[in-house]
């Protein structure tokens, strides 16, 4: 498929699924979110609840503001999505001493020890991929620059 840019004077381009860059990353997300499904569930754990936990293992504890900022989740999903963790015994939350208004997240012992369980998922998501390493670290290098420039912005 070669891709064209679209042009004001060519108003049935602009509307073709085929020449908009939003349509394969929506997609492209859902699928790879698919495939690390079995691979989580093994260990009770949603792709969203995934990226919190590999925040937390870098740096813990951390506010849920700054989860939120680092995952790019509105509160509004993270809430649920931190109880859940927390009702599993994954992580603690409880208000910073110095703010009140500041809620601290933190690993338990189960959920410091799912980092090593789940040491294994991008290796097997690499396999199970079998895309050309290269390409991949060219592909993620792309798309870390464009969200950048989209939260530059953002409206």
């Amino acid at each position: 498929m070669k891709v064209t840019r679209a042009t004001p004077a060519d108003p049935g381009t602009l509307l073709d699924l085929d020449k908009q860059l939003c349509f394969p990353l929506y997609a492209a997300s859902r699928l790879l979110t698919r495939l690390y499904q079995p691979l989580l569930e093994r260990y009770g754990l949603t792709y969203p609840q995934y990226i919190v936990l590999m925040i937390l293992w870098k740096k813990t504890p951390c506010s849920v503001t700054e989860i939120g900022e680092r995952a790019l989740l509105n509160s509004n999903t993270l809430t649920p999505l931190l109880k859940r963790l927390e009702q599993q015994g994954v992580i603690t939350r409880r208000r910073d001493s110095g703010d009140e208004r500041v809620v601290m997240i933190a690993l338990t012992e189960h959920g410091r020890a799912l980092k090593s369980k789940c040491a294994c998922i991008p290796t097997k998501m690499q396999q199970r991929l079998g895309f050309d390493p290269d390409k991949a670290i060219a592909l993620k290098q792309l798309l870390d620059e464009f969200l950048r420039h989209l939260r530059e912005h953002e409206f």
